[in-house]
């Protein structure tokens, strides 16, 4: 199998944000992060750690209108980062999975390096805000990410009652099926994983 790092930096400079972002697939689920933001690093750092992804992120954005445009533009980047890592996905496993229990919390996620962007969310927050922080931020994150990295993605929220566990279980079992989905299978070395031959 390839032994090129599987590794990214992207920059964003809009009117709204500036992010740069480095992101290494093969890393070992270190997390620096800076978005003004700590209940969205928080998340961010269980995608990290679960995923066993070195995530670097400096984002700074208009938090005094609202947290949507960097939320929503830091999942842009990871989503550019992303494709740019897996390449062509010769070798890679392609599809992703994982359930993941938090207390009374329990969420799946499933993801597709499909190459296709396609995203469904079944999250019914039991509260609209984790302190500051708005929840339904959280699915424009995903969106962003989905629609640049061209993944299908589907997280469900199969049960909780507190509102940080409902999104914690969701981040966990995204870092966990991402990290599923880009692991390496020797019987496909060389080989894309799809009867098309791309992705």
């Amino acid at each position: 199998m390839s032994k090129q790092p599987r590794a990214a930096t992207i920059k964003r400079d809009t009117q709204e944000t500036q992010i740069e972002l480095t992101l290494n697939l093969d890393g070992t689920g270190s997390a620096a992060l800076s978005t003004g933001l700590p209940f969205f690093e928080h998340m961010l750092t269980q995608v990290a750690r679960h995923g066993l992804i070195d995530l670097h992120i400096d984002a700074k954005g208009d938090l005094e209108v609202d947290a949507h445009h960097t939320v929503e533009d830091v999942g842009i980047v990871l989503g550019q980062a992303l494709a740019q890592a897996v390449g062509d996905k010769a070798g890679l496993v392609r599809y992703g999975h994982a359930y993941v229990p938090l207390d009374e919390a329990l969420s799946r996620a499933v993801i597709d390096l499909s190459g296709r962007p396609g995203f469904t969310c079944c999250v019914e927050y039991v509260r609209p805000r984790v302190g500051d922080f708005d929840v339904d931020l959280l699915q424009e994150f995903f969106q962003g990410f989905v629609n640049h990295a061209q993944v299908t993605l589907h997280l469900d929220n199969l049960r909780g009652e507190n509102a940080h566990h409902q999104a914690e279980t969701l981040f966990k079992a995204f870092g966990r099926a991402l990290r599923m989905a880009v692991a390496f299978d020797p019987r496909m070395e060389g080989q894309i994983p799809s009867t098309k031959g791309s992705l």
